[in-house]
């Protein structure tokens, strides 16, 4: 994915200030979504409609640009629980974020997780 997609997506989605990826923390992997959940694992309310994620390494409060594969469609989402703890996996997206990529019929697909940094 090229720069100027990215910064046109985070430009349509309100954030501003210049997001740009952080090349070494892009991944390729399997994601999953789950839509049950009281709290995450920084303390917030988990909001299955939300545009969030878990990540095992990200920091709380990153933003994530998810692109499904198969299909190209992509999600910034806000990191905010840890997880995914399926080996395999990379990202779990919140039902939200499931639905804009195109995930929930098949549960699982294979993405490409490129964190994306203020600059």
């Amino acid at each position: 994915m090229n720069f100027v997609r990215i910064a046109a997506i985070a430009a349509v989605l309100g954030f501003s200030g210049g997001l740009w990826p952080t090349p070494a923390d892009a991944q390729t992997g399997m994601a999953s979504y789950y839509k049950h959940g009281k709290l995450t694992a920084n303390g917030e309310r988990f909001d299955p409609h939300g545009m969030t994620a878990a990540h095992r390494t990200f920091p709380f409060g990153s933003r994530v640009l998810v692109t499904n594969l198969k299909n190209g469609k992509s999600v910034i989402v806000r990191i905010n629980d840890r997880g995914p703890f399926t080996k395999g996996r990379v990202i779990d997206l919140s039902l939200g974020a499931a639905k804009v990529v195109g995930l929930t019929q098949s549960g699982v697909a294979r993405v490409k997780v490129v964190r994306l940094s203020l600059i």
